[in-house]
């Protein structure tokens, strides 16, 4: 089963309300905002990362989840493979660095076994402050679509961590991901729908206008690149859809009035109508779909 078929079939099993039909990232429960993710060794993170980049990575995905929905997070629960002693202390202490630049404070959780020569899964489950989560299912007719920072440096570091030379902080992106608390903060409360840019910047607004049941436009040219990766990879239309097929950039996707004023440095990269589906333009001319998206399971 695919991950969207699997999300399907669990739609069929009873759901709590809090879950909202499993239709976004995140679930509220007494007045709190929950998610969960799980990072898999040479899925999510490969084999010769620092055991310290991986125990960031683990936490800044889960906060990013918090930060597209507004909140503040709290608490985290971590769910450890134990194996190796020198890779799970030096976990710790990346562990503990990323909770400590968050704020965030760890609650509980499990440890198990990991099997000899066995690939790690480490899951964490992040707790935050629900005030008044924006969801991913509220774009509006006539809304642009709009993304924070820059599209890309992940995927491109991806490369460089893979061996292929290249810049520091391309693969600082990659390694050590930012989540974007503050400006989901400053956000929430003015924009209609938000997620984080976590499997690529067209797969992700292709599920934002499912939700919304609406369709969706994104000029190419629009998506906003660092000047590394313009060095490093390039700023043609080629250049443009690898940035927003990559993934793992955890910048904010949300929606919101053509007209929005910011208050924090954002681009606007597409727009919704009524309708279905996903659509390209470069420059406003009309361009056919890549094959692939983004990163699905």
């Amino acid at each position: 089963m695919t991950e969207a078929e699997f999300i399907a079939a669990l739609r069929a099993l009873p759901l709590h309300p809090g879950a909202d039909g499993l239709t976004d990232d995140t679930a509220s429960l007494a007045g709190l905002t929950i998610t969960t993710d799980t990072i898999v060794e040479s899925v999510h993170f490969l084999s010769d990362d620092s055991p310290e980049d991986v125990a960031w990575k683990l936490v800044a995905v889960n906060l990013s989840d918090l930060a597209a929905k507004g909140a503040v997070p709290q608490a985290v629960l971590l769910n450890h493979p134990c194996g190796d002693d020198e890779w799970d202390r030096a976990f710790l202490k990346g562990f503990g660095e990323a909770l400590t630049a968050y704020g965030c404070a760890l609650l509980g959780g499990d440890t198990v076994s990991l099997p000899v020569r066995a690939l790690r899964v480490l899951s964490l489950t992040a707790i935050g402050s629900d005030a008044g989560a924006v969801a991913r299912s509220g774009a509006k007719v006539g809304d642009g679509l709009w993304v924070t920072g820059t599209i890309g440096d992940a995927g491109a570091g991806l490369k460089i961590a893979r061996g292929i030379d290249g810049p520091a902080d391309l693969l600082a992106a990659y390694r050590r991901p930012t989540p974007l608390v503050a400006e989901g903060r400053a956000l929430a409360p003015l924009v209609h729908a938000m997620m984080d840019v976590s499997d690529g910047l067209l797969i992700d607004a292709q599920r934002m206008a499912l939700a919304s049941a609406l369709a969706v436009s994104i000029d190419v040219a629009e998506i906003p690149l660092s000047a590394s990766y313009r060095a490093y990879v390039g700023e043609d239309r080629w250049a443009r859809i690898e940035a927003a097929t990559a993934g793992d950039d955890y910048q904010l996707l949300f929606a919101a009035p053509a007209d929005f004023a910011s208050p924090v440095p954002v681009t606007r990269v597409g727009s919704f109508a009524e309708g279905s589906g996903l659509t390209l333009t470069d420059n406003g001319r009309s361009i056919d779909l890549p094959s692939r998206l983004g990163f699905q399971h």
